[in-house]
């Protein structure tokens, strides 16, 4: 059986993130690093590419997203998915919008849904706007995100600049009715011209309400929850099955390595705690590293037992993380945190580490491309949405899970080793 569904995904954790929920059903998965360089051959039920484009240029946001889109309808596929962040990560330019709206005209769909909620980490929506936990958007953590700094927390004002067409709500009140309740609310704001469709949910049952009702949209945009209930949805109709590839799930031994540069609230209670449970760390400084480069963090790290699971990390407190931009700029602090995780993760595979554990979204960018990968095959989850991944880097293969910032529990970079050893 070939390809039937296509994501897309805005940035390297939240591609890991849709895979894992979407392997669940047992069904077949595969990632991609990037837009493939060759044909489709040997393709996997469904399918995801990751790009690097949630903060990139419009245009070139754009431009991936449809070279991505043109692999996919080669690789067969005929449902697509527009998978972003579960706060809603963009600014008033873009990019969900946009890129929403360019693979809305190449499919020829004239509306698709948004639906970031995740309820199993928080992530709900109610009357168009996204809360985290019991916080509304622009009163949790993200209001001091250092890239996409979220000071709205209403989805349809957060959208609407970015879109030409018009936004409106299917509410919670309307999900809540059943699937034909929330067709019939679809099909009434297509007729009035609307092709933006803020979808409220705060359940799992809110989510297989909505995949539900809207399973023959050629376009769906969401968080990856909205995903989730789909296969069993095509499975029982017969349009995918279990059978696929053979995608390897093995790694070589080595020791592990934590590589943290999110600098979201979560982050920074899991880095605080596996510190002070004792394990080697190296904090890095972007100042530092401005001035002196990366040889003292390499000294460190080519010093560490082979039994021992360090931690290299750049997560800091929202203010600190400001006297760094202040001085740099945005930009070039960004850039030369990233700059050296990458250089890191060369470096611990070189010295023989095959464990990897990447936190922050950007980061896992700059590790992933950094280390060549161009296809990840998804493992055991290790929290919501944070799976383990096998790859192969170089003549090596490796295991890798890439976390969003806000994803998982105080203890997860020890949950994350406990997992991969079981």
């Amino acid at each position: 059986m070939t390809t039937y569904f296509g994501a897309i995904a805005d940035d390297f954790t939240g591609a890991t993130d849709l895979a894992g929920l979407l392997a669940r059903s047992n069904v077949p998965v595969s990632l991609r690093v990037g837009v493939p360089k060759t044909p489709p051959v040997k393709t996997a039920p469904l399918e995801i590419i990751a790009l690097k484009c949630r903060t990139a240029p419009v245009r070139q946001a754009v431009d991936e997203a449809r070279a991505a889109l043109d692999w996919l309808r080669r690789a067969g596929a005929k449902k697509f998915f527009w998978k972003y962040c579960s706060t809603f990560d963009s600014t008033p330019r873009g990019n969900i919008g946009p890129v929403a709206e360019a693979l809305m005209e190449a499919l020829e769909a004239d509306q698709t849904i948004y639906c970031p909620a995740f309820p199993e980490n928080g992530r709900s929506v109610f009357m168009g706007n996204l809360f985290v936990g019991e916080q509304p958007l622009a009163e949790s953590p993200m209001k001091d995100h250092p890239l996409t700094p979220m000071t709205d927390s209403n989805l349809l004002r957060l959208l609407e600049p970015q879109v030409k067409m018009p936004v409106r709500l299917a509410n919670r009140h309307t999900v809540a009715n059943g699937p034909q309740a929330l067709r019939e609310r679809l099909a009434q704001l297509r007729q009035d011209g609307v092709a933006h469709v803020i979808t409220d949910a705060v359940t799992n049952d809110d989510l297989c309400i909505i995949a539900e009702a809207c399973q023959d949209m050629t376009l769906l945009t969401g968080g990856s929850a909205i995903a989730m209930p789909l296969p069993d949805i095509w499975l029982r109709q017969g349009l995918v099955d279990r059978s696929g590839p053979d995608l390897s799930h093995h790694a070589e031994d080595g020791p592990a390595i934590i590589l943290s540069g999110s600098c979201s609230a979560m982050t920074n209670r899991q880095v605080s705690a596996y510190v002070l449970g004792g394990q080697p760390s190296f904090r890095l400084n972007p100042l530092d590293l401005a001035e002196n480069g990366v040889e003292e963090v390499f000294e460190w790290l080519s010093a560490q037992a082979p039994d021992r699971a360090p931690i290299i990390y750049a997560t800091a407190a929202p203010n600190e993380v400001r006297a760094a931009q202040d001085k740099l700029g945005t930009e070039r602090a960004g850039a030369v945190v990233e700059a050296t995780l990458a250089a890191c993760a060369i470096k611990a595979r070189d010295l023989g580490f095959r464990r990897f554990v990447v936190a922050g979204g950007e980061t896992s960018g700059a590790v992933t491309k950094a280390l060549d990968i161009r296809q990840l095959n998804i493992g055991k989850e290790i929290a919501p949405g944070v799976p383990w991944c096998f790859a192969r880097t170089g003549e090596h293969h490796i295991a890798i899970t890439l976390k969003s910032g806000n994803f998982g529990t105080e203890d997860f970079f020890t949950k994350a080793l406990e997992v991969l050893d079981a």
